[in-house]
């Protein structure tokens, strides 16, 4: 598989999620400069839990530590949250680094 928009809803639940407080300014696609709150992240997307801008298929670009800006894809929204997916897979060395720095609490880290 070579990108990160190729994976199902299923692969992408199987990659290990790291709790996060992420506040970020993203890029909409339609709307502009969006705030959102990113609570949790793995190599393969992240999800919000204040979405109420956002719908199944929007594209986004956020800007993360280390990779930079990234683009992503939301997959599903539920309530006030909503599942965003990479266009493409963050290497395992970045995404360690990227965890160590929006969760610097070893403990509230998983287990890589």
């Amino acid at each position: 598989m070579t990108g990160g928009a190729n994976l199902s809803v299923t692969e992408m639940r199987r990659a290990a999620r790291h709790p996060v407080d992420f506040p970020a300014i993203v890029e909409h696609f339609v709307h502009g400069d969006l705030h959102l709150h990113v609570c949790n992240l793995s190599a393969h997307g992240f999800m919000v839990d204040d979405a109420k801008q956002l719908q199944r298929g929007d594209r986004i670009i956020i800007r993360l530590p280390v990779v930079g800006r990234i683009e992503a894809y939301v997959i599903w929204t539920r309530d006030t949250r909503a599942g965003l997916q990479f266009e493409r897979i963050i290497r395992l060395d970045d995404f360690v680094s990227i965890i160590d720095q929006l969760q610097p609490n070893p403990r509230l880290r998983r287990s890589r």
